[in-house]
């Protein structure tokens, strides 16, 4: 039989945050050129372009011929977004009452399929100036949707739009550990796998991992993190091997794993960077995790079968349990990605890395840009190429390989924060006001 992951692909299929496995690979070459920006001449390569209202940085999910996508509307009108390099920790002024959607398009066309409204209230909790109330990208295995908002509760929708069930996980008002004060929203996406949502809550108050089954809404485990973790706003990663499933946890000041069917605690690495939100990944046998802010941006390779405290010694690189690391790679908001022997990491400045994924050497350094944008949106890649957009909406294309090249720059046209799919050779990105699918035209 077939695995999964090739299965899904051979349909394609981007099931959740960063398609399957949350590697961000796609299933067939995809465009290198194209312009999605009016301002800047004659749209070229773009199969339509279809407006979503509201504020949101979910991305694109698909399964079969429809898309997926959420979105908080604001009553007020248009939410403010403040996008940049720039540390500010302040909230947003935008608690006013808002409407959690859903949309559901048609991948091929861009109709709007569906939309179903989740929650219409004032929000429990404040988001950051840069962030917004719908940060979360929602999850399908084809028997139904997952939308998670956070504190504003967890949905089950048929893939028709038929609500099946709803959970109220209570308020996770999220912040950095030094300032209890702040509150930044929510932004770890649900994870479905095997008919079990796994979700990630590390609020101020009890922070915790629960899993859930996607067939009814009561919950399997819950395990509490108060104890080794103050805050987190990645997106969970389910690994696989053939010696057990686990849930890795990317959050501060521990990286932590759980045993997937029961929620014990396998193992924990102690990590510096205190605003973890890259999702662990896995490849060559190693699960890769990243953090950064503070006082480090370190990177790890870790072998999956670790147990207990793995915490590197002060001074030390590697021990039993993990293979290399790198004390200082910079990755801030984006997950990095795997892509034949090389891993791709890249700052929120801009500065991407590049590792040989089996020994950590450093292949090369290289700015993407002037370094006057910030780079929120986590890369992907399809065959040998790999795209990453700035917050701007420049869309780089790079050749995959030990040197760096760059192959085009295109412009979206609009703020573009969240991660884009891929499926069927065809780019989804999620813009400030758009879907746009991007596709080779003759």
């Amino acid at each position: 039989m077939l695995p999964l992951l090739v299965l899904l692909l051979a349909d394609g299929n981007w099931p959740m945050f960063r398609g399957s496995a949350a590697n961000g690979l796609g299933d067939a070459p995809a465009p290198v050129s194209w312009n999605a920006d009016p301002d800047a001449g004659p749209l070229r390569n773009i199969l339509w372009k279809t407006p979503i209202p509201g504020l949101s940085h979910s991305s694109p999910v698909i399964w079969g011929d429809k898309l997926f996508v959420a979105t908080a509307v604001s009553s007020a009108g248009p939410a403010p977004l403040k996008v940049g390099l720039y540390g500010a920790g302040n909230s947003a002024d935008d608690n006013g009452e808002q409407s959690w959607k859903v949309f559901c398009l048609d991948k091929r066309s861009g109709k709007i399929l569906w939309e179903a409204t989740a929650r219409k209230a004032t929000p429990r909790v404040k988001r950051h100036t840069k962030a917004t109330h719908a940060n979360t990208t929602v999850a399908t295995d084809g028997k139904r949707l997952i939308a998670f908002f956070g504190s504003e509760g967890l949905y089950s929708y048929s893939l028709d739009g038929k609500l099946l069930w709803s959970k109220d996980l209570g308020e996770i008002d999220m912040a950095p550990f030094n300032d209890q004060s702040l509150s930044w929203g929510f932004a770890s996406s649900p994870v479905l796998i095997d008919d079990t949502v796994v979700l990630q809550c590390d609020g101020k108050k009890d922070p915790f991992v629960v899993a859930i089954s996607a067939r009814d809404g009561s919950e399997l485990w819950r395990t509490s993190r108060s104890a080794l973790v103050k805050n987190g706003w990645a997106t969970p990663a389910v690994v696989r091997t053939p010696a057990r499933t686990q849930v890795v946890l990317n959050s501060y000041p521990h990286i932590v794993s759980y045993d997937f069917k029961t929620g014990k605690e396998l193992w924990r690495l102690k990590s510096e960077g205190d605003i973890p939100v890259p999702t662990p990944v896995f490849a060559h046998g190693l699960i890769f995790v990243t953090n950064a802010h503070g006082g480090a941006a370190p990177l790890y390779a870790i072998r999956p079968e670790a147990h207990g405290d793995i915490s590197l010694a002060p001074g030390e690189r590697t021990n039993a349990a993990i293979v290399w690391s790198v004390p200082r790679n910079g990755a801030y908001m984006q997950t990095p990605l795997v892509l034949g022997d090389l891993l791709y990491s890249c700052s929120d400045r801009g500065v991407l890395k590049v590792y040989d994924a089996k020994t950590g050497a450093l292949q090369y350094e290289q700015r993407l840009g002037a370094g006057t944008t910030g780079f929120s949106s986590s890369p992907v890649a399809a065959a040998d190429k790999l795209y990453f957009a700035s917050e701007e909406g420049e869309v780089y294309v790079l050749k995959a390989g030990r040197l760096f090249e760059q192959l085009a720059m295109n412009r979206m046209g609009e703020i573009t924060m969240a991660s884009p799919a891929l499926s069927g050779g065809v780019l989804f990105y999620r813009t400030r006001g758009h879907l746009v699918a991007v596709a080779e035209k003759p």
